[in-house]
């Protein structure tokens, strides 16, 4: 998905689990957006983080 997609899927997430959702882009250059406890680090470089709470 483009970064604008992967940010707007992020905050939309955010919003419906209440939980920190981090945007980030793999090694092949694709956006992705998972909850912060599941990203494990390995071949992604974080973008970005939305905190429902903050």
């Amino acid at each position: 998905m483009s970064r604008k997609d992967a940010h707007a899927f992020a905050a939309s997430l955010a919003a419906t689990l209440m939980v920190s959702i981090v945007v980030f882009q793999a090694g092949d250059g694709t956006f992705g957006a998972v909850p912060a406890d599941e990203i494990d680090g390995d071949e992604v470089q974080v973008v970005g983080e939305v905190d429902p709470w903050a």
